[in-house]
């Protein structure tokens, strides 16, 4: 079972705790412009009897004209191969209803794929189900108060904080665990 969502983040730092002198307001410093964006697209993958796998793909929306925002079916469908080529397994997909998720493309490579995808819609609103969100708010209290200084750097510690994520397949089953899901043999 292959969970995924996205996320996405700018070099305003997502808020957090931090420290100050009594009496002292703390205030963190953000070198750059707030333009641009570093988007995620991630998947939790469970299998009963096998351990957690974390796969995700960046992309860098750095503000210039005619540059794309955002993942595009394209960019999904790759996701779902090499998510696919590292478990060497049949996949049931789980997602949102986000509209690149929706678009005809990606029911035609389901369906060209049927084999091995099973793809199945969330519940709209219902991130409480997704085991994904609970890897982006690990992500995002990792990242609170960081000032990145340009998009590279945001892009070098995301990399590195979900890196670590990945190689703690224990903080990957707590999200499952959040959700109230179980993997269970039939």
């Amino acid at each position: 079972m292959c969970c995924a969502d996205e996320t996405g983040q700018g070099l305003r730092p997502p808020k957090g705790r931090t420290w100050a002198p009594r009496g002292a307001r703390p205030v963190v410093h953000v070198r750059g412009s707030n333009r641009g964006r570093l988007n995620v697209a991630g998947v939790v993958c469970y299998r009963l009897g096998d351990r957690s796998h974390l796969f995700y793909k960046l992309h860098v929306y750095r503000g210039r004209k005619g540059e794309r925002k955002a993942f595009t079916w394209r960019d999904y469908r790759d996701l779902i191969v090499i998510t696919h080529q590292q478990l060497r397994a049949p996949l049931v997909w789980c997602w949102d209803n986000l509209n690149v998720h929706l678009v005809q493309e990606l029911f035609d490579f389901a369906e060209e794929n049927k084999e091995w995808l099973t793809v199945f819609q969330l519940p709209s609103y219902a991130p409480e189900l997704n085991p994904q969100g609970g890897i982006w708010s690990q992500l995002k209290s990792s990242l609170a108060n960081l000032a990145a200084t340009n998009l590279d750097h945001l892009t070098r510690v995301v990399k590195r904080k979900l890196k670590k994520i990945q190689y703690r397949p224990d903080r990957i089953d707590g999200c499952l665990a959040g959700t109230g899901l179980k993997i269970e043999p039939p």
